[in-house]
């Protein structure tokens, strides 16, 4: 069939408006009379303001108006503890609600001007006085404070022990022990926070921001503000980047709302790369790993006790721990995790969330456990091979694990690797090769799309998803155009607009079969009044025959028993004059499979790391991720996903921290000159391995996503490869040569 996409590497449909400057950002829309706000960030960690002084600036000639504490009041929000999609359990934080200073940086202030510049160089005359109280932002200082993490949000579940781990680790022959710290990361996509608000009369508004979900953030601006959804359009067709800092409305969106509706004019709110470290964050760890095998290799006991930190008023939670229950084979499972109240903004999902941060020390302890045995790492894995979920006691809907392994460890060489640490060298450079393994969640959310065929055989469909960079434009277009047997050059799909139909946010990874499963059903509902015009038409190739006897591609309708009796989808329409077919299709996960199965993907990493023997550097020379995730739509942009994962979890071993300065409580490296990320000299060879896996009870694509499982494992297999090369393993990210070194922890 020449409609045949789903599977095939495919371009991007949005690539040339994106390479010739055309797609438009949250702060690139034009409005008539537009003006600008800076927001005035605070200073200190914790305690109120006892002054602001706002007159200088004020005085000077096009500041339109500085919106403080004291002249804000009476939103619906300030009485109501409205939450977001995306909230953790507690009160979120409201700016210019009262004087009290919760975190650094905390928004104080929106300077508006009539120019950026001007909004900008007023804000630098707003001065403040404060009363600053003693405040606490470093989880170590602090975790005897910690307290058993509470529910938190949607989807958080509680680790759940089994068996009787303590007294197992104490019985068994073999055994590891070792606390893991893990620094803040920070999101910094390319695009900043913004919002741009137009002004209509009768305060309808029109939003562009940058955004992971243009329902939640209308949902937002509509409670806050007490406003009508009629009211209030919010679109983000483009988005920059975003890695989860968009899934929440961050405070710009508030700030310019509130501007618009006082001043009934268009205002624009843009974030520094300073004040991006201010709203959110993964959050830093503390984790103490203990792991036990008999003689023969069979994991005994697990036992994986994290603290996690939290705000002062928002209990933000993460699954962690509950990736070590389920991994492997084992009877002896022990999962504790507790947060740490700090003086900071409440984390927020970040790429992965909790998984990255838990695999990297389970699998480093699973490394160092099977050095113990004195075992290939590999070999240890497959011994402990968990065919069914440990933790929920249920058959996987499909696991293509073993195959990852296979196809990784072949494509990687992983069979020439020599056991022992510091066996492998070329000149200076100690070599060392890691492994491990990661599973994601493979989820389908509630998803609506809409279909209209037009009578000249194009096809419009839409849905208000988002598209942070993963391919989902493309890969819509992909889906809609073989469910409906198109050319894809006739088919446009178009997303991040509250006036289309409702889609979830986009994490988790599961646009690709919530809203692919939407846009699927949608276009079959048309495929179906096609064909039966087909049935109805008078003297054509097609008249009076049945569905089950009758095909669609290219655009003709064709007999199976003779393809060369066709005819077009629009002389078909243009017969029965039919304007135009359209359907809306709501689709949504199966309860009961949901009941029987675990769905997951998994993922193999392969990493050769090579370390200069004198000056502890430390260099990923290849990397091999294998993946196994279901059907793969397209293995270009799917492809793209794991290879910008793969770059991260480099990122994420070797590079990324967030200082805090415990004097200031702030983090003071932000910004990308001290906030160190990869630039391309950095990486060097990425191959990617979509293993086979047939899944028909996940969706009815049968995909899995894959924005979230190609990082997950990386850390892991570069500290294990760290290990391999020096002999010394490395329990702190990131490994900067001073811990390789064996200078500091």
């Amino acid at each position: 069939m020449k409609s045949n996409y789903i599977g095939k590497p495919t371009s991007r449909v949005d690539g040339p408006l994106k390479v010739t400057g055309q797609a438009k950002y949250a702060a690139e829309f034009a409005a008539d009379g537009l003006v600008y706000g800076v927001v005035v960030s605070g200073e200190i960690a914790k305690g109120s303001i006892k002054n602001i002084d706002v007159k200088e600036a004020l005085s000077l000639k096009g500041v339109l108006k500085i919106f403080t504490h004291e002249n804000v009041s009476g939103l619906p929000w300030f009485d109501k503890n409205y939450k977001d999609q995306d909230s953790p359990a507690g009160s979120p934080f409201r700016p210019f609600q009262d004087n009290k200073i919760m975190f650094s940086m905390q928004p104080i202030a929106l300077v508006v001007a009539e120019t950026f510049e001007l909004a900008r160089y007023a804000a630098s005359l707003v001065k403040v006085e404060y009363k600053e109280d003693k405040h606490e932002t470093v989880l170590m200082d602090h975790l005897d404070k910690a307290k058993k993490a509470p529910k938190g949000k949607v989807g958080f579940e509680e680790p759940k022990s089994r068996g009787n781990a303590g007294d197992a680790f104490k019985a068994a022959e073999f055994k590891v022990e070792g606390e893991y710290l893990h620094s803040a990361e920070h999101h910094n996509p390319l695009e900043m926070h913004a919002t741009t608000v137009v002004w209509e009369d009768g305060d309808k508004l029109t939003v562009y921001d940058k955004t992971q979900g243009v329902f939640n953030c209308q949902q937002y601006i509509t409670k806050v503000f007490g406003l009508s959804t009629d009211d209030v359009r919010v679109l983000s067709p483009f988005v920059g980047g975003a890695f989860g800092s968009g899934l929440r409305p961050q405070y710009q969106v508030f700030m310019a709302v509130l501007a618009s509706l006082e001043l009934k004019r268009a205002v624009r709110v843009s974030l520094t790369r300073q004040q991006m470290f201010s709203f959110g964050h993964r959050p830093s760890s503390v984790q103490r790993l203990a792991l036990s095998a008999s003689a023969d290799g069979t994991l005994q006991s697990v036992k994986h006790e994290a603290f996690g930190e939290t705000s002062r008023f928002e209990d933000y939670t993460e699954i962690i721990v509950n990736w070590s229950g389920t991994m492997y084979k084992c009877e002896n499972v022990e999962l504790k995790y507790d947060l740490v109240k700090l003086d900071v903004f409440s984390p927020l999902d970040m790429r992965a969330p909790g998984a990255v941060t838990g695999n990297h020390p389970f699998e480093s302890a699973i490394d160092e456990l099977a050095y113990a045995l004195k075992m290939d790492p590999l070999a240890f894995r497959l011994r402990n091979y968990a065919e069914e979920d440990q933790m929920g006691g249920r058959p996987y809907s499909s696991k293509e694990l073993k195959a990852c392994y296979t196809q990784g460890a072949a494509k990687f060489g992983w069979d020439k690797r020599s056991i022992e640490p510091r066996s492998m060298r070329d000149g200076n450079q100690l070599i060392g090769w890691g492994m491990g393994t990661a599973a994601w969640d493979a989820q389908q959310m509630l998803a609506n799309a809409k279909a209209v065929l037009s009578a000249d055989g194009k096809l419009f469909v839409s849905s208000g998803a988002s598209d942070i960079g993963t391919g989902t434009y493309t890969i819509m277009t992909q889906i809609a155009a073989e469910t409906l047997g198109l050319a894809i050059e006739d088919v446009t799909f178009k997303l991040g607009d509250t006036n289309m139909p409702e889609a979830p946010l986009q994490g988790g990874s599961w646009t690709a079969a919530s809203v692919g499963s939407a846009v699927k059903a949608g276009c079959e509902a048309v495929k179906a009044q096609v064909l039966k015009l087909a049935k109805k038409s008078k003297k054509t190739p097609v008249s009076g025959e049945s569905a089950d006897d009758l095909i669609i591609d290219d655009g003709y309708v064709l007999l199976k028993k003779d393809p060369s009796s066709k005819i077009s989808i629009s002389e078909l329409m243009k017969q029965a004059e039919v304007g135009s077919i359209e359907e809306k299709a709501m689709s949504g996960p199966n309860p009961i499979n949901k009941l029987k199965y675990t769905f997951n993907t998994h993922a193999a990493v392969f990493a050769e790391v090579k370390v200069d023997e004198e000056l502890g550097t430390a260099i990923v020379s290849r990397v091999v991720c294998a993946v196994a995730a279901g059907k793969i739509i397209n293995p270009k942009t799917a492809g793209s996903q794991i290879k910008g994962a793969v770059v991260w979890g480099i990122s994420k071993a070797l590079e990324e921290e967030s200082m805090m300065d415990k004097n200031l409580g702030r983090f003071i490296n932000h910004d990308l000159y001290e906030y160190h990320i990869p630039v391309n000299k950095d990486i060097n060879d990425i191959d990617v391995i979509f293993v086979e896996e047939h899944d028909d009870k996940v969706n009815p694509l049968g995909v899995k996503g894959v924005g979230e499982i190609g990082i997950i494992a990386v850390a892991g297999a570069i500290a294990n490869a760290v290990f391999h090369a020096t002999g010394h393993r490395v329990r702190n990210l990131p490994i900067t040569m001073d811990k390789v070194l064996g200078l500091s922890e």
